[in-house]
């Protein structure tokens, strides 16, 4: 829902900060629990520490995608679109 409200121009970017910022909170606690808590109640007993191990993994792999695909756009503009971005006819 929050991918679809992001191509509506009409819709402010700080509303849709918030409603990802309220969205997230109950995921990041279920997932928490789910990497700490013992396998006998259904987790997969990381203990803090693994727990914060997989999480910043995540992350760094997260991080890392987005500045390739940053890069991928900023290449791709450079080089093969320089023709569709020229100013226009004074």
């Amino acid at each position: 829902m929050l991918l679809a409200l992001m191509k509506v121009p009409s819709v402010p970017n700080v509303l849709l900060f918030w409603l990802a910022f309220v969205l997230t909170r109950p995921l990041g606690a279920t997932a928490g629990d789910f990497l700490t808590k013992p396998v006998a109640k259904g987790g997969l007993d990381l203990g803090t520490a693994g727990s914060s191990a997989v999480l910043l993994a995540i992350l760094v792999g997260l991080m890392s995608y987005a500045q390739v695909r940053e890069r991928r756009t900023v290449a791709s503009d450079a080089y093969g679109d320089a023709e569709a971005v020229s100013p226009p006819a004074v």
